[in-house]
């Protein structure tokens, strides 16, 4: 009984020191995050973590591979082909965010307050959504499997020949969209109702 007594009092040190350095340890995932890519000119076939387009930057990307997330920043240009990011490539204030040609999307396609955007021939697995754009933003011919948004654009919005397993919706889109022949699962709403 007295080593059984002797070891636990031992154990008990023991352990109060591996918890000591295992709380310290859990400390490490916190500050050793995804690495971030800096994109300012053109970027071919690898992997990436996260991916950042800095303020007024031009980027091209071939395809590439996003682990994460993929942001354009304000006056910045993105111009995505046959990408595959798992995150959401989004948009605030950006110049162009352009996503084409076979490229695909686990998350959503999201550019607010910028120019101009087109997603194109591509699979976005969540939603589309266009809002307070003045320039002309577009999505032809993609498979969304969530909706297709736009809401208060001023620089023309064209919805066209997509499959949505969602809904598609316009409000207060100045001029109207145009496009058609788009299948959609849920509802056609608003000024999208007859496209």
């Amino acid at each position: 009984m007295r080593s059984t007594r002797g070891s636990s009092g031992i154990t008990g040190a023991r352990l109060a020191v591996i918890c000591a350095a295992v709380s310290g340890l859990a400390l490490v995932p916190a500050t050793a995050q995804a690495e971030e890519t800096t994109c300012q000119g053109t970027i071919g076939g690898q992997t990436v973590d996260n991916l950042r387009v800095p303020d007024g930057a031009a980027c091209t990307l071939k395809g590439t591979y996003v682990q994460g997330t993929v942001k354009v920043e304000s006056g910045a240009t993105l111009r995505a082909k046959d990408v595959r990011v798992i995150g959401n490539v989004q948009g605030e204030n950006a110049k162009r965010v352009n996503v084409v040609r076979g490229s695909r999307v686990g998350g959503s396609v999201q550019v607010v307050q910028g120019t101009f955007a087109k997603v194109k021939k591509s699979r976005i697995n969540a939603d589309i959504l266009y809002d307070e754009n003045s320039g002309r933003v577009r999505a032809i011919s993609n498979r969304v499997g969530g909706n297709v948004q736009a809401f208060k654009n001023t620089g023309g919005v064209e919805i066209a020949t997509n499959r949505v397993d969602g809904n598609l919706q316009c409000k207060e889109n100045e001029p109207a969209p145009t496009g058609g022949g788009n299948v959609v699962q849920g509802n056609k709403e608003d000024q999208c109702a007859s496209l």
